[in-house]
């Protein structure tokens, strides 16, 4: 993902670093310097009709030095010597990374020290391609500028700054009377961005700002090609018998142009879903129609038992496709291409005014997190489907996507893979300038704003209409649009045919057509205790919460190095009160000291880092899974039932404190193992509100013949309290069943104890287990203070007995096969300890020779808890690429037991967990 720097700019970061440049003078980089990359790539554009050719990507370089005319600029064969190489989608900060232009953004304040001058004038982006056939027509067909352009084309404007703006509008331009034979040129001359002026994307407090404010081109510009009949628009309306899912009834619309100056006929036809369909459209000079089939005229678009794309975890995945011509007197003009799923989606308010999602006629509980992209928007498609990939391995079921909407694919992987994505509009920022009820939250909209936000919202919904994993669209954030913008939003989604629910905001707040968005953005985003969770009122389980976490997320001690200088960690644990650079820009959220003030609290006073941080993992490992235990619990409740929750955030844009479930490079700690263990499919669980047991079902069938176990112990091993529940059955689509209460004390039972929870199956197989670590002193919350972000409490658990346990031996086999590229490396850990103490929390890290993690992996189970004589087996499987060439190492560590690494190449005997 981070290219190396380019030596011939050693000298010059080192000045940047050293603050002996107060800019980046790109004339006097380029002194001498012929990028290493070489010229940059010259697309070969073919003339076949309907052809969409991506420009492989640019030659940028600031206005400031450039002193050529825009049409010299834009004109083949300029010489564009020392200019900057970028991507097909590529910000100016991320052409300059990939260059080498300055130090690793995601490590200490490296970012801090790019300056921001540099990207406070317009850049030039310049791209050359080819074409042998000048009998087609020629189009450029994008989106994705940030914030605005003036286009030329071979020494022509073809668009200004007016015409393109904007993140999500999208422009065709015409050039063919421009096009010639050979080499051609498009430039673009790309004006700052300010997220605040601009209706584009910035980062709210996510994360440090990038100093270029992501200006640049973000998604692919495409070199289209045709005939005098251009197809577009074309999609695929569904409708789906609810409940049965008998038939499906599909509607194909596409739009025929004639771009022509005199009249054509021409010929309209092709597949959808295998059924044929073919119609004549006669065209007026540059006249466009829009075609229509239907099961009315075609009866083969009413499909019987049609294959129905479910939600993953619900059923498959399959998806059908669209193909079809446009030809002018036998000759192919143009073509079109979509694929589409048949389900139905539903978001009606309950009774209580929450939205609950249903999914062919089935209901379910969104179980989500907030997406974040690269802070640079680099694309890189095996980065975002490895992070895809992971939120399977977690049991969620949905994507939030506020702002930042990603590129095509992003929602080609959540179709294949059954993700729900919940895309919409950003807060914070412009996009919320002309708000519904109080405050305003940008700055207000101009006349020419209302324009570009509705051809924004068209451009989205023609885009992400067909993606069965789009399940919704957000038009508002932290507030509503207020009447006027609402039209603006809905007119667009109806002339696209939009069919899935459109939600006025994710925050409790409402507009006039739309009313009650039913949802709530009631935080917390700091931290609170796990018992928070059950309480239904704020951010606790029930409704539908937008946007919530205890906030920090500490990475692993492995990911904390990479990040961080020695002097940042040292101060990391010592000082609550200090700014943290990686946490937030915002005031709000700058330090650690709430969560550090609960850790000590709890846990008591680190000893030095890597205590800070295992203590770190074991807070986050049960603040999640109650989070996500808490609202999977109460789904089916007949009172306030919960709807959906978001976790904030899935993951960061960059190396970062808080806000998510893995961190930057993708590994994995108490967060992530702890959102794993709650969303099981067959779960057991602790209730902190009313001391149940509970089984809960997230598969579709019921079950029956269980029996639940909880038993409690002595952090030293000595059990104080044991029971069972047997003959227990409970429904599916998430329902629960109370298998037992705890009491309210148990005689002998420390301040610290540990509860065990095991649920096994009518033939005695264990098919849940979970571990907590409880007290008999609860935290307690001082609900009258709470505030946007969070609920302060004024007692806390006393976790400290936990200091006391015993290091207990704990051995490891591990042994690893091969096939197809994909490794799988087995891990046997087994507690050998001869006395009562557990091994808590067992971590398993599968690494390379060097001791560094190999990521990403997707472990079967992990962080693990075992009593004497208990082992588990468990599986992780990864790319074999990932270990470069090393042989796979198992590193073993836990709450209780000293690190200690073993081979995992062949079976090898049980090694003891000892110090080195």
């Amino acid at each position: 993902m981070f290219p190396r720097r380019a030596p011939a700019h050693r000298l010059a970061t080192a000045a940047v670093a050293l603050g002996l440049l107060g800019s980046l003078n790109t004339s006097a980089w380029a002194s001498g310097h012929d990028p290493a990359h070489g010229p940059a790539r010259i697309t070969r554009v073919p003339s076949a009709a309907g052809s969409q050719t991506p420009l492989a990507g640019y030659a940028i370089r600031s206005t400031a030095d450039v002193g050529d005319s825009a049409e010299a600029v834009s004109s083949p064969g300029y010489p564009a010597r020392g200019w900057y190489p970028a991507g097909p989608r590529s910000t100016v900060l991320a052409a300059l990374l990939a260059d080498g232009a300055y130090d690793d953004p995601f490590v200490s304040t490296n970012l801090q020290k790019i300056p921001k001058s540099p990207f406070q004038v317009p850049w030039w982006y310049r791209s050359d391609f080819t074409v042998t056939d000048t009998s087609h027509r020629t189009y450029l067909d994008f989106s994705g500028v940030i914030s605005a352009a003036d286009v030329y084309v071979n020494g022509h404007r073809v668009a200004t700054t007016a015409d393109v703006t904007g993140a999500y509008t999208h422009h065709e331009l015409d050039v063919t009377s421009l096009v010639g034979a050979g080499t051609n040129t498009v430039a673009f001359r790309i004006r700052p961005n300010d997220p605040d002026k601009n209706l584009t994307m910035g980062w709210i407090d996510w994360l440090q700002p990038p100093p270029d404010q992501n200006m640049g081109i973000v998604r692919d510009v495409l070199v289209r090609r045709g005939g005098p009949v251009a197809l577009r628009d074309a999609h695929v309306v569904t409708k789906l018998a609810v409940p049965s899912l008998a038939t499906a009834d599909l509607t194909v619309k596409a739009e025929a142009r004639n771009d022509s100056d005199r009249p054509v006929t021409a010929e309209v036809s092709g597949t959808v879903a295998g059924v044929a369909v073919t119609r004549s459209v006669e065209l007026a000079a540059h006249q466009s129609r829009t075609v229509t089939f239907t099961p009315a005229d075609v009866p083969g678009l009413r499909i019987a038992s049609p294959k129905v794309w479910w939600p993953a975890g619900m059923g498959g995945q399959p998806l059908y496709d669209l193909d079809l011509t446009a030809s002018v007197a036998g000759t192919a003009s143009d073509t079109a291409h979509e694929s589409f799923g048949i389900r139905d989606v539903r978001a009606p308010l309950n009774s209580d005014g929450a939205r609950q999602y249903s999914v062919n006629g089935r209901r379910l509980l969104i179980k989500g997190g907030g997406w974040s992209p690269d802070e640079f928007l680099r694309w890189d498609p095996a980065y975002v489907e490895d992070r895809l990939k992971y939120a399977l391995d977690l049991g969620l079921n949905a994507i939030r996507l506020e702002g930042h909407i990603e590129p095509d694919e992003f929602f080609d992987l959540a179709d294949r893979y059954g993700i729900l994505t919940l895309p919409g509009w950003e807060c914070c920022d412009k996009w919320e300038g002309q708000v519904n009820g109080d405050g305003e939250r940008g700055e207000k909209w101009t006349a020419a704003d209302y324009p570009v936000a509705q051809a924004s919202m068209a451009a989205e919904a023609a885009r992400l209409r067909d993606h069965p994993s789009v399940v919704s669209f957000l038009i508002g954030s932290d507030f509503a649009p207020d009447a006027k913008i609402e039209k603006i939003y809905l007119d667009a989604l109806r002339a696209a045919d939009w069919s899935v629910p459109v939600v006025s905001a994710a925050s409790d707040n409402s507009t006039p057509q739309l009313g009650s968005s039913g949802m709530k953005m009631t935080g917390p985003y700091d931290w609170v205790p796990p018992n928070y969770w059950y309480a239904k009122r704020e951010g606790g389980a029930t409704g539908f919460n937008s946007e919530t976490s205890a906030g920090p997320d500490i990475p692993t001690l492995d990911t904390l190095r990479r990040m961080m200088t020695p002097a940042e960690l040292d101060t990391l644990w010592k000082n609550p009160d200090l700014k943290q650079y990686h946490r937030s820009p915002s005031p709000v959220f700058g330090t650690l000291k709430v969560y550090d003030t609960a850790l000590t609290g709890r846990y008591g006073a680190p000893k030095n880092l890597t205590d800070y941080v295992r203590k770190a993992q074991l807070a986050q490992y049960e603040n999640v899974r109650a989070q996500y235990e808490a609202y999977g619990r109460n789904q089916t409740d007949a009172d306030k039932p919960s709807t959906g929750v978001v976790y904030w955030m899935f993951n960061s844009g960059w190396t970062s404190l808080h806000w998510q479930l893995m961190d930057r490079y993708l590994d994995q700690g108490g967060a992530y193992f702890g959102a794993k263990k709650a969303n099981e499919p067959l779960h057991v669980q602790y209730s902190y509100d009313d001391r149940t047991v509970a089984v809960v079902n997230n598969r579709h069938t019921e079950a029956s013949g269980l029996t639940a176990r909880v038993t409690l112990f002595d952090p030293d091993g000595t059990q104080r309290y044991d029971r069972r529940a047997t003959g227990l059955s409970v429904k599916g689509d998430g329902a629960h069943t109370t298998a037992l209460t705890l009491p309210a004390s148990v005689s002998g039972l420390p301040s610290t104890y540990l509860a065990r929870l095991v649920l096994t199956d009518a033939a005695g197989r264990e098919v849940s287990r979970n571990v907590y670590w409880l007290s008999t002193r609860p935290d307690t919350l001082d609900w009258a203070k709470t505030d946007w972000w969070h609920t302060p409490t004024t007692g806390s658990a006393d976790l400290t007995g936990l200091s006391s346990m015993a290091q207990v031996p704990v051995t490891a086999t591990a042994s690893t096969t091969e096939a197809g590229g994909t490794s799988a490396t087995t891990v046997t850990v087994r507690n050998t300890g001869t006395g009562k103490t557990p091994a808590l929390l067992t971590d398993v890290h599968l690494v390379d020779a060097d001791g560094k993690p190999v990521l990403p992996v997707r472990w079967s189970d992990n962080e693990v808890s075992l009593w004497p004589g208990e082992s588990a087996t468990l599986t992780a499987t990864y790319r074999t690429a990932d270990l470069h060439g090393s042989e796979p190492r198992v590193r073993v560590s836990g709450w209780n037991a000293v690190e200690r690494t073993v081979p995992a190449r062949a079976p090898e005997p049980s090694v003891p967990l000892s110090s080195r």
